[in-house]
């Protein structure tokens, strides 16, 4: 019996173990018709900002009217996995009324995971002082893996004005991952404005580019920054091994010379290594994949104290909300994992924290939803 058989048949017993410790809350529509959202984002006044994968920017009014698409955006490759996806409105937005957009950007040699800095005008249905702040190079012919979720970073309580943004391996090329003269498979650092911090780990290395955090990274598409000041992300595995990771400067974690999955059909993946000196190992990773998207934390006491310091996931294969508890709030070992969501039979895209203390979904399909998930 495979490694991996094993593996998924444990998996299997433990999911079943925790069946009996499911938690439940009630989602409420908040609008619908929406066409493959991607991200979410809270506007002052009770309005939300969703980005739509086919390369639109939605206002959503609080009463759930949908807004005609906003103008003004960059041009978006969207084909395959690719197309506009992450939004985060900068810390000041209320004062500066900055945005950050990430995308895949078109060029003469394929496509690429890009950056934009833009504001969202005054009356909302347009983008102002739209500038691209990084791309990622090279430029493939590739319409998967582009990563593409952003975070401020803080020094203390407060942002610094620097930005994290994941970067996948566009899939074609995966060993791109290991080497530093790419950005495929990385984590990024950057300043707002696009500048290199001087503290990077490779800045002062030969060949690398300065922009890179961390590396050996497949597909992330969950990253957040804990009120620990820990920068957490989770990757697509390949057939397994979707993983949690917590992201430190420098680190290599590992792919495609270590993975818990294997190849598409099967097999092996390299030299088929769970492990290896120098590589970091994940926090936590599942078998079979779940396919993970969008990642936020409980800081909110609004579903109970129990849940407060919980991280959130959500599953795109198999539809449903993971809640994650951890044996200390915001940090430590996953104790137990809850289903949450599964009876909609819906790809949960990304997950946000509302500014009301209530948690809100992107359901990902043709007639997507955004729902507001109340206690129960």
């Amino acid at each position: 019996m495979t490694r991996w058989i094993k593996t998924t048949l444990l998996a299997s017993l433990a999911s079943l173990a925790l069946a009996a410790h499911a938690q439940t809350v009630r989602p409420e529509v908040v609008a619908q018709g929406l066409e493959h959202p991607w991200a979410l984002a809270f506007l002052p006044q009770g309005r939300f900002l969703v980005t739509e994968r086919p390369g639109r920017l939605r206002v959503i009014e609080a009463d759930g009217r949908i807004n005609a698409a906003v103008s003004g955006l960059p041009d978006v490759a969207a084909r395959g996995q690719g197309g506009l996806l992450d939004v985060m409105l900068d810390g000041d937005f209320a004062r500066n009324r900055t945005l950050f957009l990430c995308f895949s950007e078109p060029g003469a040699d394929g496509n690429s995971t890009a950056l934009v800095r833009a504001k969202l005008s005054d009356d909302r249905t347009r983008l102002e002082s739209v500038r691209v702040i990084f791309s990622a190079k090279p430029k493939v012919a590739s319409s998967a893996h582009f990563g593409c979720r952003i975070a401020e970073s803080q020094a203390g309580d407060q942002p610094d004005g620097l930005l994290f943004m994941t970067l996948g391996e566009r899939f074609v090329r995966k060993d791109d991952a290991q080497t530093l003269n790419n950005h495929h498979g990385k984590i990024i650092r950057i300043g707002k404005d696009g500048r290199v911090p001087a503290d990077n780990p490779f800045v002062n290395t030969a060949g690398a580019l300065p922009e890179i955090w961390s590396y050996g990274h497949r597909n992330p598409q969950g990253l957040a920054l804990s009120p620990k000041g820990v920068l957490w992300a989770h990757e697509h595995g390949p057939q397994g091994g979707d993983e949690i990771n917590l992201i430190e400067p420098g680190r290599n974690y590992g792919w495609p010379v270590i993975t818990y999955g294997e190849n598409y059909g099967g097999g092996p993946i390299g030299d088929g290594l769970g492990a290896k000196a120098g590589m970091a190992q994940p926090l936590h990773y599942w078998v079979p994949s779940i396919a993970p998207s969008g990642m936020a934390f409980v800081a909110s006491a609004r579903y109970g104290q129990a849940w407060v310091g919980d991280l959130l996931v959500g599953s795109l294969k198999f539809g449903y909300l993971d809640r994650i508890e951890l044996n200390k709030p915001f940090e430590g070992k996953v104790m137990r994992e809850h289903k949450l969501l599964a009876d909609l039979g819906e790809r949960i895209r990304d997950v946000r924290q509302g500014p009301d203390g209530l948690l809100y979904v992107l359901t990902d399909n043709a007639r997507g939803r955004l729902l507001r998930l109340q206690p129960k």
